[in-house]
C-alpha cells in the first residue's frame, strides 16, 4: 500500500443533520476504530478523541455544553487501525496539536500514554506522519512535526505522558493538597528530572474545566487518582492558582505554552513580585532555587523592597521564598540546590528549615529525561567538576556524544553542523568575558585563538531567537531549557591545580558582577561557578561538547573526556561517520534502562527501527550479537559503570562462570528489569546423586557492599538469561 492510502481524513459539518452523511463513511458506519477532531475555525477551539462507535460518540458530544459549539468534524481512518493504534494516534495528535497552536484544545491532559503494539514503529509512525500532512492540507495543523519537536511550547506542554516516577509523585502531591496539616511541598530533583513537566501537568490538571478521565497511562492507580481528583474538586472547585517562575526568559517561554492550552492563561504564570498583589489557594514554584533574597539585586532592589513592605516582611531577612509561603494556602516548590548559581539566590538554609517543618512534605524525583546518557552522566559530570573520579576514568556511552575539543574553531564548526542537522544546538560559556556588545553592538566579546564571538544579543527567549546559533549564551539565558547539542566553553576563571588536584577559581576573571559581589568566602564563589558549569553541561539531549581555555584544566579534562578527532574534507571518515551496515559492521543497541517490555519484544523490532552501533573490525559480526549499556558499579572490576558492552544471545548450554545478562520476569520497572552478573551454578550432593539446587548471580566489584543474589530452583524460574557477555566496546 502506498503512503497516500495509509490513512484517510474526511471532513464533515458537526451537526445533527450531518450524522446521516457520516453514517455513510465506511469506517464510521461499521464501528471501525478511528480518531476524530472536532473544531471551530472561528473560536479556534478543538477537541480530539478516538472511538469504535463514531455516531454514538458524536451524538453525545452534540449535547455537551462546550463541544456542541464546535462546527467541523474530521474523521481520521485507516483499514490498518486497531484500538491500540487509535489510542496512540489520539495521544500523538493531542500533544502535537497543543503545541502547533492552530487551535486551543478542550481536552484534559490525562489518558496520554505511549503504547507499544504490533508494527507501531514499522507502520503506524508513517500513518501518523501521513495523517498530519493531510491535516496541514485541511488547515487543522500549521507546523511541521520536526519544527514542533524542537519547540519549547511542545516541550513544556501539559499534554504529556508521565513516567512512573512522575505519576507516583503526582499522586503524592494530590494527597498532600488534601491533607489539612500540609502547607508546603518540596519536590527535589536534579537537572532534567522532569520537574517543569510535572509542575505544568499538575497546573493543567487542577485548572481544567472538565477533565477527560481516560486514565490509560495510570493503570493500577486509575481508581485512586479518580477518587483524589473528585475530592480535590470538592475542596477547590475553582482554585485560585499561580505558577511562579523566577527567571524572566523562562517565564516568558512558559507563558507562550499556557496560551495554547484551553483553561490556562498566560497571566497564570507570574513573577515572584506579582505575589504581593493577591493571595492564592495553590502556588507552584518552578526553578525555586532561583528565588531571590536582598543581595546583589541591581535594579530589582526597588521592586523587592516594595513587595516586602506590602507583605509586612523584613526586607533584610526575608526572601521570595517567604513571599510564596505567606501568599498561598498551599505551596509546591520544585527545587534543586545544585542549580543555585549566584549569591542573590535564596539561602539553602531557608529551604532546609522549610523542609524540616512539620507542615512540609518532601518528595524526590530521580529519573533523568533530558540527557540521553541518563543519570550516570549526571553523576559523572558532578564527580568530574568536584575532582572525585579515579585517574583515567572516562564516561562511556554508545548513544551520547561527549567530546573534548582542543580547538575552539573546530567546536564552533561542529556545533553549527549539529544545528543544521538537528536544530537547537548552541554555544554556552561561563561568564569569563565582559558583555561589551551590549552597548557596542559591532564589537566582539569573546576572542579565543583568533576566533571572535559575541554574547547573546537578547535575554528573552534567546534559545529560540534569530541568530542565536552564531552567538554564545550564558547560564542566565539557558537555565531551564532543553537543547539537542551544547558546546560548553570553560573560561579562564576556572582552572585546575595539578599539585593540589583541585579546581580553582580566579575571581578577577569572573565578570558576572552580581554573581560575585559581596562574596568573601572563596569556597562559596567556587560552588556557585561549579553549579553553573554543571547546569549548562546538562542542557544537551543528544550530546555535550567541551572546550577549556585554561591549559591545566584542559589537560585534566582530557583524562576523563574522549578527545574529538578533527576531520577535514576528503579525509577518512571517523568511526562515528562510518556507514552502518546491520549485521555486517554493526549490531543492534537496546536501551535497557527504559525498556518496560520483555527482551523478546526488543529483538523482534524490524531492523530499520532499531538503533545500531558500529563494532570494532576484529569482531566477527553475526545476528546473534547485540549491545547495551551496563549501568552500575556491581561489575566494575570488569565492566566500568556506563560501558557499552557486546553480548551474544543466550542459546543454552553451560553458563557456569560466565558473565550474563539476566531478565527478571516479575519486575516490570524500567531500569531494574535487567542485571549483569557472574553466573554460578551450585549443585548439592544427596544420596541418589547431584542436584542443581542453587544459582548465584555474583557481583565482581571493588565495592564490597554488593552481595550475591542467590536463587533457589523455584526462584530461578523467574529469571531468564538473555545474553552472554562478549566484551566492553567503549
Amino acid at each position: 500500500m502506498t503512503a497516500p492510502h495509509l490513512v484517510e481524513v474526511n471532513r464533515y459539518p458537526f451537526s445533527k443533520e450531518a450524522l446521516a452523511d457520516i453514517r455513510g463513511n465506511v469506517y464510521a458506519g461499521t464501528n471501525w476504530p478511528l480518531v476524530y477532531i472536532l473544531s471551530n475555525g472561528g473560536s479556534r477551539q478543538a477537541y480530539i478523541g478516538e472511538t469504535t462507535d463514531t455516531l454514538t460518540r458524536l451524538s453525545t458530544h452534540l449535547k455537551h455544553d462546550e463541544k456542541q459549539l464546535l462546527t467541523t468534524v474530521h474523521l481520521i481512518s485507516s483499514e490498518r487501525f486497531n484500538k491500540s493504534a487509535t489510542l496512540d494516534i489520539e495521544s500523538g495528535l493531542i500533544k502535537y496539536m497543543a503545541a502547533d497552536g492552530a487551535f486551543s484544545l478542550l481536552n484534559g491532559n490525562l489518558g496520554l500514554v505511549d503504547h507499544n503494539y504490533y508494527q507501531k514503529d514499522e507502520l503506524y509512525t508513517r500513518v501518523f506522519k501521513a495523517a498530519w500532512d493531510k491535516l496541514r492540507a485541511e488547515g487543522v495543523a500549521k507546523h511541521s512535526l520536526e519544527s514542533i519537536d524542537n519547540s519549547d511550547v511542545f516541550k513544556y506542554s501539559p499534554y504529556k505522558s508521565l513516567s512512573r516516577d512522575q505519576r507516583q509523585s503526582l499522586l503524592g502531591l494530590l494527597y498532600a493538597l488534601l491533607d489539612e496539616k500540609v502547607e508546603n511541598l518540596v519536590v527535589e530533583g536534579g537537572a532534567g528530572t522532569g520537574k517543569s513537566v510535572l509542575a505544568i501537568f499538575l497546573f493543567k490538571l487542577l485548572n481544567a474545566k472538565e477533565v477527560e478521565l481516560n486514565l490509560h497511562s495510570f493503570s493500577d492507580e486509575e481508581k485512586e487518582l479518580e477518587e483524589l481528583l473528585g475530592k480535590l474538586r470538592e475542596v477547590y472547585p475553582q482554585p485560585k492558582m499561580a505558577l511562579v517562575v523566577p527567571m524572566t526568559s523562562f517565564r516568558n517561554t512558559l507563558k507562550k505554552a499556557f496560551r495554547n492550552v484551553s483553561g490556562l492563561k498566560a497571566d497564570m504564570v507570574i513573577s515572584p513580585s506579582e505575589l504581593a498583589q493577591q493571595n492564592y489557594d495553590i502556588v507552584l514554584v518552578d526553578e525555586s532555587h532561583r528565588l531571590r533574597k536582598r543581595t546583589n539585586l541591581g535594579a530589582y532592589f526597588g521592586a523587592f523592597d516594595k513587595a516586602c513592605s506590602t507583605l509586612g516582611l523584613d526586607k533584610h531577612v526575608c526572601s521570595e521564598l517567604h513571599w510564596v509561603c505567606k501568599q498561598s494556602a498551599k505551596a509546591i516548590f520544585f527545587y534543586d540546590e545544585n542549580q543555585s548559581i549566584k549569591p542573590s539566590d535564596a539561602n539553602s538554609t531557608d529551604f532546609a528549615r522549610l523542609k524540616a517543618a512539620s507542615s512540609t512534605q518532601v518528595q524526590i524525583l530521580s529519573s533523568q529525561f533530558r540527557v540521553r546518557a541518563g543519570q550516570p552522566f549526571v553523576k559523572f559530570v558532578d564527580d568530574l567538576l568536584n575532582v572525585r573520579l579515579q585517574t583515567g576514568k572516562r564516561f562511556r556511552s554508545g548513544h551520547y556524544e561527549f567530546k573534548l575539543f582542543d580547538s575552539i574553531e573546530e567546536m564552533v564548526r561542529v556545533v553549527r553542523e549539529k544545528n543544521d542537522q538537528f536544530g537547537l544546538s548552541r554555544l554556552i560559556a561561563g561568564y569569563a568575558w565582559p558583555w561589551i556588545s551590549k552597548t557596542k553592538t559591532s564589537e566582539y566579546d569573546i576572542e579565543i585563538d583568533g576566533v571572535q564571538l559575541r554574547w547573546n544579543r537578547t535575554n528573552t527567549d534567546w534559545i529560540n531567537a534569530s541568530g542565536a546559533d552564531s552567538e554564545v549564551g550564558c547560564i542566565h539565558t539557558t537555565q531551564g531549557y532543553d537543547l539537542n547539542y551544547t558546546g560548553i566553553i570553560f573560561g579562564n576563571e576556572i582552572q585546575y591545580d595539578k599539585d593540589r588536584d583541585t579546581i580553582i577559581i580566579d575571581k578577577e576573571k569572573y565578570f558576572d558582577r552580581n554573581g560575585k559581589q559581596g562574596i568573601q568566602d572563596p569556597q562559596a564563589l567556587k560552588q556557585y561557578i561549579l553549579n553553573i558549569y554543571k547546569t549548562i553541561m546538562l542542557r544537551g539531549i543528544r550530546g555535550t561538547f567541551v572546550y577549556a581555555c585554561h591549559e591545566s584544566l584542559r589537560d585534566y579534562l582530557k583524562e576523563h573526556i574522549p578527545v574529538h578527532t578533527h576531520t577535514t574534507p576528503g579525509s577518512e571518515l571517523s568511526a562515528s561517520a562510518v556507514k552502518l551496515l546491520p549485521h555486517v559492521n554493526a549490531v543492534p543497541f537496546y536501551d535497557l534502562e527504559v525498556a518496560a517490555g520483555d527482551f523478546g519484544n526488543l529483538q523482534r523490532q524490524p531492523d530499520h527501527e532499531k538503533e545500531w552501533i558500529v563494532v570494532p573490525e576484529h569482531v566477527r559480526v553475526s545476528e546473534a550479537l547485540f549491545a547495551c549499556r551496563v549501568i552500575g558499579e556491581s561489575m566494575n572490576r570488569i565492566i566500568p559503570n556506563g560501558s557499552t558492552c557486546l553480548f551474544r544471545k543466550a542459546l543454552g548450554g553451560s553458563r557456569n562462570g560466565k558473565i550474563v545478562l539476566v531478565e527478571c520476569m516479575n519486575d516490570a520497572e524500567p531500569g531494574s528489569r535487567y542485571t549483569v552478573k557472574d553466573y554460578e551454578s551450585v549443585k548439592i550432593q544427596q544420596e541418589d546423586g547431584w542436584y542443581h539446587k542453587v544459582i548465584r548471580l555474583n557481583p565482581r566489584s571493588n565495592d564490597k557492599t554488593f552481595e550475591s543474589l542467590e536463587l533457589s530452583e523455584d526462584q530461578a524460574l523467574q529469571y531468564q538469561v538473555v545474553g552472554e557477555f562478549v566484551q566492553v566496546l567503549d
